[in-house]
């Protein structure tokens, strides 16, 4: 694909993955993921906590519960439980992943990652690119 026709597609699943944010019940930040290959969404998700847990994300202090999942895990584990697979994908997030979720993507086997906002810690981003994942930062979604 053409550099231009990939970056218009890129905006286009970025914004679709910031509306998927907004369905996250969490309060400190909501963050929304797609998984895409060849040209198909396989995966969605969105942070918050896991099945048959309440929606509340924070404690009473205002920190993030530990068992909170994060966006990209959650699509990475819709996928496991579907016929499809990650090997080859393109993730696309609204923040860039953390170090937990980086082995996650990595090991799922996604080859491609954009994202919109650069999380604190960026060493998942650098464990992503010495393993040889296309990194792509996206901040203007015009």
């Amino acid at each position: 694909m053409k550099p231009e026709k990939q970056l218009k597609y890129d905006k286009a699943y970025l914004k679709m993955a910031l509306e998927w944010s907004q369905l996250s019940y969490c309060d400190r930040r909501q963050v929304g993921a797609l998984i895409v290959k060849d040209k198909m969404i396989i995966s969605d998700g969105y942070n918050g906590t896991p099945s048959g847990f309440e929606n509340i994300c924070e404690d009473d202090e205002g920190y993030t519960k530990w068992y909170v999942l994060h966006a990209e895990a959650n699509a990475i584990l819709k996928v496991a439980s579907s016929n499809q697979a990650c090997q080859g994908a393109t993730l696309y997030i609204t923040m860039s992943p953390c170090q937990g979720c980086s082995k996650l993507i990595h090991q799922a086997g996604i080859k491609r990652l954009v994202y919109i906002q650069e999380y604190k810690d960026t060493s998942g981003v650098r464990f992503l690119e010495k393993a040889g994942v296309s990194i792509s930062h996206i901040t203007d979604l015009s």
